[in-house]
């Protein structure tokens, strides 16, 4: 049976803040042009919890968390969540009598991480896609696969290394040691040799999507994240098959 929410609380309330701005909800998913909508996302929800409390956190941290998207992402392209909202709801059931203070403290370590590689610091990140689409995560699993491949892309544990990663990278770029990241002619930080601008990330990551080479599918609630193929190397080698122009400083 659907529970019901508080007309302040629900998650069509999400879908109108993301109406408000003038984006284009795209979505990776081959088959598919736009995301999955929040109304769309509530009914997979209700049917894992119908605790209302959880239900209300749940609602309001993905709130918290789509309102700074939005603020330090602006740009944007891809903005699947699905798997991400799987994974929270699943690791708050986990915890049991933990899952409000599971939930909020996601919310916080996802809300920190945004603010830390958005537009808005030094980092400058354009794009959440390396984090949400699971790059980053396969990349780190792969240091140590024998300690971290049962650790999935949305745990604390992943979550508290990238802010540890962030605030080194922060004070790195303060003491001019960054080779990788200078500032690109745009006024962000691109880590790759070949540009990224909306044009070219949209046509690589649309082809890494259809040759099922992106390494956690979000668009798909039940996705099986896959960290054991060399993502880097292929993204590489199909920016210059697509014959993607460097990135210009």
């Amino acid at each position: 049976m659907k529970q019901e929410l508080t007309p302040t609380h629900t998650f069509q309330y999400i879908d109108e803040i993301l109406a408000q701005q003038s984006i284009q909800l795209l979505s990776l998913n081959p088959q598919k042009k736009l995301v999955t909508n929040f109304a769309e996302l509530e009914n997979l929800i209700v049917e894992k919890s119908s605790n209302i409390q959880i239900l209300t956190t749940l609602q309001e941290t993905l709130e918290s968390i789509v309102r700074t998207q939005l603020q330090n992402f602006p740009e944007n392209i891809f903005w699947d969540l699905d798997f991400m909202v799987s994974s929270m709801l699943r690791q708050a059931l986990i915890a049991d009598e933990g899952a409000i203070a599971f939930l909020k403290l996601f919310g916080e370590k996802m809300v920190s991480l945004m603010e830390m590689f958005g537009i808005n610091t030094e980092i400058r990140f354009r794009y959440v896609h390396d984090f949400m689409y699971g790059f980053d995560w396969a990349r780190w699993v792969q240091k140590e696969p024998q300690n971290r491949a049962s650790v999935e892309p949305f745990s604390l544990i992943f979550l508290d290394y990238l802010l540890v990663k962030g605030k080194e990278l922060v004070q790195r770029i303060n003491h001019g040691q960054v080779v990788s990241y200078k500032l690109c002619d745009t006024g962000y930080r691109n880590p790759f040799t070949f540009s990224r601008e909306p044009e070219d990330e949209y046509r690589l990551l649309t082809y890494l999507a259809e040759e099922q080479l992106i390494p956690v599918a979000v668009w798909n609630w039940n996705a099986s994240p896959v960290w054991n193929k060399p993502f880097q190397e292929m993204r590489q080698q199909l920016a210059l098959k697509l014959d993607i122009q460097p990135q210009k400083h």
